[in-house]
């Protein structure tokens, strides 16, 4: 669907292979974690702007509390992003999309993906800007949309654009990071963008929603998610940090399910959200109605994270893999994307 032209997309397609290549080369040579080394315990987190309950566990410093870790945070403007500083071992745990995870999976960095952040369900979604004339999927032929590349929203643009019968030769896919959508947008330069929040809550005031993720998910049965992957060689030398670190996930999540009404625009968790996110305060809580956030016991199943080759995460990653090979963003898919989904600590945080 990218009217961004073949050699350009090849190009880009080239570089980002080549990229997460040389990370994983660097990975392979083995060199040794600081941790293993004797270093204290530490551990960087890449995360990005998305509107999560755990925030509030970021603030409050309660992985640092439960696991005795130095954890520092370091805040990416994309899931490409995200997956590039897990490849070359800037970070060792980091936040995406599936989307991004299928790639990296697909390109042999050494990741697994350990926790289902949310069910994207209709946090995310495709939105004509006022004025440019697009009613339906259909009116986006000849139009600019921003979107982050290679993430959840772009995969399920490519498959709503598809479905709606719109060829790729006839959009203009720009990419860009949520704050450079967010830009464009108001200068007039893109005709829809396909985001999530806080950009998505402020182009919706001068936009119409199109589409959503949930719907796209419930029409065609492709579903997207945001979870967290460590790198492989950390996991092997942390797995008690990582039973720690998912228990607090998990009460993050409780926190807000068992009473969101108290999640208010003035109360600490979404001042907390606010701060780590970058979203306005007044917009948190209708943000977080948009997710569903998937307990421990529920995550172990085969409905997520268990059940090897037949989880819905790893087939998930299969399909997302296909058809972004497909569409040019990576070269190979893996036969079997279980390699990169471990369940372990999920069923330690559900007591199995």
């Amino acid at each position: 669907m990218q009217t961004l032209r073949r050699i350009s997309r090849s190009r880009r397609s080239r570089r980002f292979t080549l990229a997460l290549a040389a990370a994983a080369t660097v990975w392979g040579a083995g060199l040794p974690l600081a941790q293993a080394q004797g270093a204290p315990k530490e551990v960087v987190i890449g995360y990005q702007d998305m509107v999560l309950p755990w925030r509030y566990a970021q603030e409050t410093q309660a992985v640092e509390k439960a696991t005795g870790y130095k954890v520092s945070y370091r805040k990416l403007g994309s899931g490409a992003e995200v997956t590039r500083a897990l490849a070359s071992g800037a970070i060792q745990i980091g936040e995406a999309g599936s989307a991004p995870f299928a790639a990296a999976l697909s390109q042999g960095v050494p990741i697994q993906v350990f926790w289902v952040a949310d069910n994207i369900h209709h946090a995310e979604a495709l939105v004509a800007r006022n004025g440019s004339g697009a009613r339906q999927l259909a009116d986006l032929k000849g139009k600019k949309i921003g979107i982050p590349y290679v993430s959840t929203s772009h995969f399920h643009a490519l498959v709503a654009l598809q479905a709606a019968g719109v060829q790729a030769k006839d959009v203009k896919i720009l990419n860009l990071r949520p704050p450079e959508i967010l830009a464009a947008w108001e200068r007039g330069d893109i005709d829809a963008a396909f985001v999530w929040d806080p950009v998505l809550a402020k182009i919706k005031q001068s936009g119409q929603v199109l589409t959503t993720s949930g719907e796209i998910a419930a029409q065609t049965g492709k579903a997207t998610f945001d979870a967290l992957a460590v790198r492989t060689d950390f996991a092997q030398a942390h797995g008690e940090f990582l039973t720690r670190f998912v228990k607090v996930l998990a009460e993050a999540d409780q926190r807000y399910t068992r009473n969101p009404a108290a999640w208010t625009a003035d109360s600490a968790e979404v001042k907390a959200i606010a701060k780590w996110s970058g979203a306005e305060a007044a917009s948190v809580p209708d943000s977080l109605k948009l997710y569903a956030f998937i307990p421990p016991a529920e995550q172990a199943s085969v409905r997520w994270l268990g059940g090897g080759k037949q989880s819905v995460v790893a087939q998930s990653l299969a399909a997302t893999a296909q058809f972004l090979q497909a569409q040019g963003a990576v070269q190979q898919v893996l036969p079997d994307y279980a390699v990169g989904v471990n369940d372990t600590w999920v069923r330690h945080a559900a007591g199995q």
